[in-house]
């Protein structure tokens, strides 16, 4: 059997915003280190880090 896995973190390659998956709310929340959030510039078209080298397939036992 064969699952599709979500990527659960991204990065922006353009301003450095860095993203995680949050289950409770089923949105993308900006993620805080040392008490700064890692929002990157407002007015960025984000560029993800999500691309043809990200697989989503998982193969089941």
């Amino acid at each position: 059997m064969t699952t599709i896995v979500p990527p659960k973190e991204r990065e922006c390659e353009r301003c450095g915003r860095t993203d995680t998956w949050n289950d409770d709310t089923g949105t993308w929340a900006v993620v805080e280190r040392d008490g700064d959030r890692l929002s990157g510039d407002p007015f960025c078209l984000h560029e993800w880090d999500i691309n043809g080298a990200y697989n989503p397939l998982e193969e089941g036992a």
